[in-house]
């Protein structure tokens, strides 16, 4: 495809989620990328701007740079679709999917792909005496995750009962159901995909507690190892795995899958991405260049996946 082929190309950024912030970076990255490549692109934040603009304004498909609520988690990819607007990534139901950490364990399960224990707590009928009980049944430290929210926002690494029930009371300020899981002790991994080929494994590593919030986004400690030092044997097992858990939750295009390795070597799936971030230090572009493509390749193949017939 020549560039001229995308015709007028709007890179969506920003939203409402709290993912904001995060989504603004990476999306201005990608929207420089394609504009030095002659691309015809231009930024919409759908946040400032209605999406019928987008017809409009005449732009002739959409590529999603908006990470959580509002952008990941399938709402706009059926909005674009009731436009006819072609756009990047996984569709209405991967996106879904993928965005809810839950009902992603609850698939992988069913496909017998590796994942932690868990436990669900949610806000209607959450009792506060279960938190002894959870703890026995998932191990002495565990990780809370609100469901729909990503980079982790809300987690907490809780190694006591009584902070558990704190944890657990503070991820429902963003979400009414809460992932309790067991914690894996180990080193921390993640696969990103692009067009069905997995790319070089990362391994990250930070003195934080967890990979929280502030190790992926603020923090200068944080350290990424990309080869990650696996074996050829268990890099390619791996990347197996991060191909056939994003098939799984029905992703497409690109998108990230997660890991940790406890101390047997067995890996653990953790959560999948279907919009990860892509400023020019992200893990996506990180493991693109490992394998020979450069920030503006990759944000080109990226907008190639525009092209998969829903």
């Amino acid at each position: 495809m020549t560039v001229e082929s995308f015709g007028k190309v709007a890179v969506m950024f920003g939203g409402a989620s709290a993912e904001r912030d995060v989504s603004l970076n990476s999306g201005k990255a990608v929207l420089r990328a394609l504009q030095s490549q002659g691309i015809d692109a231009h930024g919409f934040d759908p946040s400032e701007a209605p999406l019928s603009q987008l017809l409009d304004e005449k732009f002739t498909r959409a590529v999603i740079i908006l990470h959580g609520r509002g952008g990941e988690d399938g709402s706009l990819q059926g909005a674009l679709q009731q436009l006819g607007l072609p756009y990047t990534g996984s569709g209405v139901l991967g996106s879904a999917l993928a965005m809810d950490k839950i009902r992603t364990k609850q698939v992988w399960q069913s496909l017998g792909l590796s994942t932690a224990k868990y436990e669900i707590a949610t806000k209607r009928d959450f009792d506060a005496g279960s938190c002894p009980a959870i703890m026995a049944r998932l191990g002495e430290i565990v990780m809370v995750k609100p469901a729909l929210e990503g980079s982790s926002i809300g987690m907490a690494k809780v190694t006591s009962v009584d902070d558990l029930e704190n944890a657990i009371q503070n991820a429902f300020k963003y979400d009414e159901n809460v992932l309790i899981e067991q914690f894996i002790d180990g080193l921390e991994y993640t696969v990103s995909i692009l067009n069905g080929r997995a790319l070089p494994s990362i391994r990250m590593a930070t003195p934080r507690t967890f990979y929280d919030y502030t190790a992926k986004y603020k923090s200068d400690s944080t350290e990424y190892h990309c080869p990650s030092g696996l074996s050829e044997e268990d890099e390619m097992a791996l990347g197996e795995l991060a191909c056939k858990a994003f098939d799984g939750v029905g992703g497409a295009g690109w998108g990230r899958i997660d890991f940790m390795r406890d101390q047997s070597g067995r890996f653990y799936l953790l959560e999948a991405n279907t919009v990860p971030g892509m400023t020019e230090k992200s893990l996506v572009p990180m493991a693109a260049r490992v394998a020979g493509l450069s920030f503006e390749q990759l944000c080109l193949e990226i907008v190639k996946t525009s092209e998969v017939v829903r």
